[in-house]
């Protein structure tokens, strides 16, 4: 089987640069295409030397529609309205659409479920591999100890703009589903003042922000006089790259549909 060629999102940010040095070093892919904002200063260089490489003969550009046709992936850690329009030419490409954008809002998520029809799109809050088997221990502890107070405290880089975190509300809802409850119904983002008693069925969700904090989340199960907490910290972005770009490659030949890190890992079941 031939290499893919992945195009990289977002490719002059740390995630884009990120994922350029870590798909130029994977086995079975290459970068084929960049894409950034139109207006963006670094249009027409060369993305292996912006990522700290040797050239690879891949210019920066603001043009989607020739890259998609000549390639088999696309990688996309962007934002919410970027990742709906990259959804929509993958379904017309027909190529596997890695999403690790968070933030979407019930109308784009609507939007990249239609574009799902024609695309292979692999979509998660967090791409960590580490991060999706937490869920999946969440998914057990809060089936077994179902009596037991669920929060959620992540805390991220100052410059985050969303909050929870896209990997926060990916760990609250794997307990929801597995307490069979919904998420949008049983969430507490915030407490201040005279809250009153915390209501039954909640799941709480706290987030900091600060410094150069790359990613740490922890989910405590507090029960009647003893604790559970289940956590991860990321010590480097460059895991989010590996996990979208084993995505990427585990998409290649898939039916097209919506997916999420959990299948592309084994851990669905």
């Amino acid at each position: 089987m031939s290499d893919i060629g992945i195009v990289v999102a977002g490719a002059a940010g740390r995630m884009g640069l990120t994922l350029v040095r870590i798909i130029s070093e994977t086995p079975g892919c290459f970068v084929c295409g960049a894409l950034e904002a139109a207006g963006h200063p670094d249009l027409g260089q060369d993305v292996g030397t912006l990522a700290g490489l040797k050239p690879i003969g891949v210019p920066l550009t603001d043009d989607p529609l020739p890259l998609l046709a000549k390639a088999q992936a696309v990688v996309d850690f962007t934002t919410p309205k970027v990742s709906v329009e990259l959804a929509a030419l993958s379904a017309q490409a027909r190529i596997v659409h890695v999403i690790g954008t968070t933030g979407c809002s019930a109308d784009d998520d609507a939007r990249i479920r239609a574009a799902a029809r024609h695309a292979i799109i692999v979509k998660s809050g967090s791409m960590s591999m580490g991060i999706n088997l937490l869920a999946a221990l969440v998914r057990r502890a809060a089936k077994a100890l179902p009596d037991f107070d669920v929060e959620v405290v992540e805390m991220h880089h100052r410059k985050k703009v969303d909050a929870p975190s896209g990997t926060a509300l990916l760990l609250g809802q794997a307990a929801a589903e597995s307490r069979g409850i919904a998420l949008d119904s049983h969430s507490v983002r915030a407490r201040d003042g005279h809250t009153g008693a915390r209501p039954e069925g909640a799941i709480g969700f706290a987030s900091l922000r600060g410094g150069t904090v790359i990613g740490e989340h922890e989910v405590i199960f507090a029960g009647p006089s003893e604790r559970i907490v289940l956590a991860h910290v990321a010590e480097d972005r460059s895991i989010f790259a590996h996990g979208a770009v084993r995505a990427a490659l585990w998409g290649q030949g898939k039916k097209p549909g919506l997916y999420a890190m959990a299948d592309v890992l084994g851990l669905s079941d």
